[in-house]
């Protein structure tokens, strides 16, 4: 049996700080929510790197670009309806 695909991911690279500061933040607000969560370095997957090049992090909410450079945290809890 896989694992079901987390509702938030978060697209990164290894050196990013800004990639470092939306981690924390998803991870917060994944545990709020109750959803489950992941990290996806661009950097170990060619079609990921060719989309989105050095415009990362980037926040996939159910597989869909949801924001990217900086969390939108007022859309996101609205969106996973956190209060």
């Amino acid at each position: 049996m896989t694992e079901p695909v987390p509702r938030l991911e978060l697209l990164t690279r290894e050196g990013c700080h800004l990639c470092l500061a939306a981690a924390e933040t998803v991870a917060r607000i994944a545990a709020e929510a109750g959803v489950g969560s992941r990290e996806v370095d661009v950097d170990a997957d060619p079609d990921l790197q060719a989309e989105y090049g050095d415009r990362v992090p980037v926040v996939l909410l159910d597989g869909r670009e949801h924001s990217y450079f900086t969390v939108d945290v007022p859309r996101l809890r609205r969106d996973l309806g956190i209060p």
